[in-house]
């Protein structure tokens, strides 16, 4: 059984990358499963730190991403939004090229908080990193 709102797509999410940290990147969500997300981000100019191996922090704006998204798609959008509370990463392999692929899970959603874990691997199904985040949900507030 799914833990989602509603049936959700890829490409229901295409449009909100559009001009963002996740667009330039080029991060993409690559599949939804019934308790978990997937999405790949190039190694490349965009990701690499000056010695040519994979950014902590571009890890890191996978993760969250990852871990905001999978929040998101578990709260009725029109009530309640999601806010990065805390992240945290363990960096366990160097990678140069290629692409890495992350995996996220909750570990807890409650009414107010969630806490994903994300699972960063590279092409040969290494683990790269390995990463938590807390979010906070909360009532939207009219503008």
């Amino acid at each position: 059984m799914s833990i989602w709102f509603k049936a959700y797509t890829l490409s229901d999410f295409q449009h909100r990358s559009a001009n963002t940290m996740i667009e330039h990147l080029g991060i993409e969500l690559i599949e939804i499963g019934e308790d978990y997300l997937v999405a790949r981000m190039p190694v490349d100019h965009r990701t690499k730190q000056p010695e040519g191996l994979l950014h902590g922090g571009a890890s890191l704006v996978l993760a969250e991403t990852l871990g905001s998204v999978g929040a998101f798609l578990c709260i009725d959008p029109t009530r309640k939004q999601v806010f990065g509370l805390e992240i945290n990463a363990n960096h366990l392999r160097a990678v140069q090229d290629g692409y890495v692929v992350g995996t996220a899970r909750p570990i807890h959603r409650g009414n107010s908080v969630h806490v994903w874990e994300i699972k960063i691997q590279d092409e040969k199904k290494n683990l790269v990193c390995i990463s938590r985040i807390t979010l906070l949900i909360q009532d939207r507030r009219n503008k």
